[in-house]
């Protein structure tokens, strides 16, 4: 074999046999005592990293639960990033695979994944105001309202924001959680629930960006039955002063 062939099939082997050194033999040639330092460096790097992004799963989870998740993720994961600040998201890619394969995991686990990747996300977030061109006194009724690139609102099935090692439920409520997460001026990344209405706004806004503020609020009010389309578009109209005070809008959009 020439020896490029050589070397590339003893990295393979050795990277392999580091995944997963219960089933991969190692290349011939080197000791244990050498494979046994790479092993555990570069375990430990990896579970260190996802410990410190996910650490609600981690200690949800146990020290069995939680290792025995990563050295899965270790084995059977393949990254499409050498980046690792991608590879909490490469994380969650895996927790999807699993779920869909039916792996017993919590039913919870791939929900409470996302609403802990968001803040590491939303943190290193390149977006700014300024990339959403906007008038900080526009009219929020006539003209169309500006959401801002760093509040995101998020829908998740399981009460997310309130697992603990004592309320690890079974069954998902009957109603939705609703949260906003929003990085400040101050770049800390902040949580707040919405309510059902609020959520619904905030989404309107961003799958409708085009609709004027008094369009998305009269299209609310025939989604929610309202009685009185006026009534509920002057409440609305509220609502959206108070995003706007919190920084969830910037504004209406500049023609």
């Amino acid at each position: 074999m020439p020896a490029a062939e050589s070397l590339r099939e003893q990295q393979f082997r050795l990277a392999a046999h580091i995944r997963d050194p219960d089933h991969a033999p190692p290349p011939p040639g080197i000791e244990d005592r050498r494979l046994a330092i790479y092993r555990d460096l570069f375990y430990s790097s990896l579970q260190g990293l996802l410990a410190g992004n996910f650490p609600v799963i981690r200690k949800l989870l146990g020290d069995d639960g939680w290792h025995a998740l990563v050295r899965d993720f270790y084995r059977e994961h393949r990254a499409a990033t050498p980046l690792f600040p991608e590879l909490p998201r490469e994380f969650i890619q895996y927790l999807q695979v699993r779920a869909d394969a039916g792996r017993g995991d919590r039913p919870w686990l791939l929900e409470l994944a996302h609403y802990e990747w968001v803040e590491l996300a939303l943190d290193l977030s390149e977006a700014s105001a300024a990339d959403a061109p906007h008038d900080a006194a526009g009219d929020l009724l006539t003209g169309v309202p500006v959401l801002s690139p760093l509040a995101w609102p998020l829908a998740y099935a399981w009460p997310v924001h309130r697992l603990s090692p004592d309320f690890q439920p079974d069954q998902p409520p009957t109603a939705a959680t609703f949260l906003l997460v929003q990085r400040d001026a101050t770049c800390k990344v902040r949580f707040n629930e919405l309510s059902p209405l609020s959520f619904r706004l905030l989404q309107r806004l961003s799958d409708e960006p085009n609709l004027s503020g008094r369009q998305q609020l009269l299209a609310l009010a025939a989604e929610a039955l309202a009685p009185d389309a006026e009534a509920f578009v002057a409440l609305g109209h509220d609502m959206l002063r108070q995003f706007l005070a919190g920084g969830v809008l910037l504004g209406s959009r500049i023609p």
